[in-house]
């Protein structure tokens, strides 16, 4: 423990450290006041201050416990414990540090406060949910909606699983958007298909019946993936390399609202897309996989009981099939998702209709029923124009 004790007069500069709190007594005829500070740090500062006069000079002790040489320079920069450096830069990134620190600390104590109030304490949160609290990381608005929602049985158990946490904390229409897209997905993606085959819906009808098949599949993925979060991930391991590093930093949405005291970069809103357009590759293909294997046995089995539907329908090609809708919804569903869940509604709808639940739920319910009906019509000229669809007239000419 190393004490240093100086007398000067204060300069228009001032001194701020993220590990360094300051102790200042002014002397006056006045009562003297004594705020104490605690910051766990290695070296810790207080700050003696009289409230009235700063005109008198003043004392400020530093109290420094650890190794390394500490002073405070004549423009009241400090740099202590472990080297030097550019006093200057120094005090700009510390200026930015206390800032951050501070609104993290309100944060924090604007959150306790909140819990107080409920009659809550941390150790009966998620741990990744106090973690966030205690670290300064979300708003009072989150607890707020976590305490919502821990009302309702079903969103409480749901809750248990952080995917779907982060997202209810960041949207809790979010379940209903999910039922939304679902629901709505098998009308629209069959009235997409008679609409593009009109009298040929019936008999390419187990095509119909695989394009179905995906898109329900997918359909949860497309909401699920591109979903703005609240996030609460554990810290990445410090053997991750820079590819991971770099991308657990993106959002998982491009053009989400950050939350307070964060921010993303273009570069890491890039991201956003490329990691949910590998993931959605990965969805689309797995899909159409399964979708394309039952559509093949319900082919065979219509050729063994109508031995003259033989030569009308052929076997829907398994990998061309997989791989082609994999690529479509990394690319078409991928950037369809990521502006209506990230622009149309959270950026525009939300924050006109955020008191009036039943209003954006029924817009909501709009806008993705028709981005799933374009993306069914997308899909089938998509199809198409590569060749792994075609319409049952273009099957008859070549034959």
């Amino acid at each position: 423990m190393s004490i240093a004790a100086c007398l000067f007069t204060p300069s228009t500069s001032t001194f701020t450290s993220p590990s360094v709190a300051k102790l200042t007594p002014k002397f006056s005829p006045l009562p003297l006041h004594l705020n104490v500070r605690y910051i766990s740090t290695p070296t810790s500062f207080s700050t003696l201050r009289h409230p009235q006069r700063e005109d008198h000079h003043f004392l400020t002790l530093l109290a420094a416990t650890g190794g390394g040489d500490d002073f405070i320079n004549g423009n009241n920069n400090s740099s202590g414990g472990g080297g030097g450096g550019d006093n200057n830069d120094d005090g700009k990134n510390s200026n930015e540090d206390s800032s951050g620190d501070e609104n993290a600390g309100r944060r924090r104590e604007e959150s306790l406060m909140l819990l107080a109030e409920v009659g809550r304490t941390l150790d009966s949160l998620p741990k990744d949910l106090a973690a966030a609290i205690q670290a300064g990381k979300i708003p009072p608005a989150v607890i707020e909606r976590f305490l919502g929602l821990e009302r309702s049985g079903l969103m409480r158990w749901l809750m248990q699983f952080g995917g779907f946490k982060e997202r209810l904390l960041a949207d809790d229409l979010f379940l209903a958007k999910v039922g939304m897209e679902c629901g709505v997905g098998i009308f629209t993606k069959t009235a997409a298909e008679y609409d593009r085959r009109r009298e040929n819906f019936f008999k390419e009808l187990e095509i119909v019946f695989a394009d179905v098949v995906m898109a329900i599949i997918a359909d949860f993925m497309l909401v699920y993936l591109p979903a703005p979060t609240v996030a609460l991930r554990p810290p990445l391991a410090v053997t991750a390399g820079p590819i991971s590093k770099f991308f657990y930093s993106c959002p998982d949405n491009a053009f989400q609202v950050a939350m307070p005291g964060t921010s993303y970069s273009f570069l890491q809103r890039l991201g956003a897309i490329v990691r949910n357009g590998a993931k959605l590759f990965a969805v689309g293909t797995t899909s159409s996989l399964v979708g394309t294997v039952v559509t093949n046995a319900l082919i065979n089995a219509r050729k063994a009981v109508d031995k003259s539907s033989a030569a009308e329908v052929e076997n829907v090609p398994i990998f061309s099939t997989s791989v082609a809708y994999g690529v479509y919804m990394a690319v078409s569903s991928n950037l369809r998702y990521q502006v209506l869940a990230g622009v149309i509604e959270q950026r525009i709808l939300e924050p006109l209709l955020h008191q009036h639940k039943i209003i954006l739920s029924a817009l909501c319910f709009a806008v993705r029923t028709g981005n799933t009906y374009l993306g069914s019509l997308l899909w089938v000229d998509y199809a198409r124009l590569i060749g792994i669809q075609k319409a049952q007239e273009e099957g008859t000419a070549l034959a």
